[in-house]
C-alpha cells in the first residue's frame, strides 16, 4: 500500500529507525496516544517512553515535541546495557501526568489506560 510505505519511508532510513525532521507536525494527540500504548510504561512516578532503537539526537527531537507543544516536563534517561552500547529513553515526569491524561486519554483503548495511571488495566 502506498500510504505505508510513505509513512515506512519517513520513520526508516537505510533500513534504521530515525525521527522525521517534521515530527512536531505529526506528533499529534492521537499519534502520541498510540506511541504510549506501543512503547509506553507505566513508572511508579510517571511514563517511559521506550525509544531505545533511536539516536540521541532523534530522542532529544522528539524530547522537544513534547515540551514545546505539549508543554510535558520531558527528560532523556539513559539505559547502559552489558556490551557497554548506551541507550536512550524518555521520561515524562509524574507532574505532567496529568495534563498528559487530558491530552491522550479520548484516544486510547479503555485497555491502555492503565499507562497513564498505573491502575488495573482492566478499570
Amino acid at each position: 500500500m502506498p500510504c505505508i510505505t510513505e509513512l515506512y519511508n519517513l520513520f526508516y532510513t537505510h533500513k534504521v529507525k530515525v525521527i522525521p525532521k517534521n515530527i512536531y507536525n505529526m506528533l499529534t494527540p492521537v499519534a502520541l496516544a498510540h506511541l504510549i500504548m506501543g512503547d509506553g510504561s507505566v513508572q511508579r512516578h510517571g511514563l517511559i517512553i521506550c525509544t531505545n532503537s533511536y539516536t540521541v539526537q532523534d530522542v532529544v527531537r522528539l524530547i522537544n515535541v513534547l515540551i514545546v507543544r505539549y508543554k510535558l516536563d520531558s527528560t532523556i534517561r539513559e539505559k547502559k546495557l552489558n556490551n557497554k552500547k548506551i541507550e536512550y529513553l524518555i521520561y515524562i515526569s509524574q507532574r505532567s501526568m496529568p495534563l498528559l491524561r487530558t491530552i491522550v486519554k479520548p484516544y486510547m483503548h479503555s485497555l491502555m489506560l492503565y499507562k497513564l495511571d498505573g491502575s488495573s488495566r482492566y478499570t
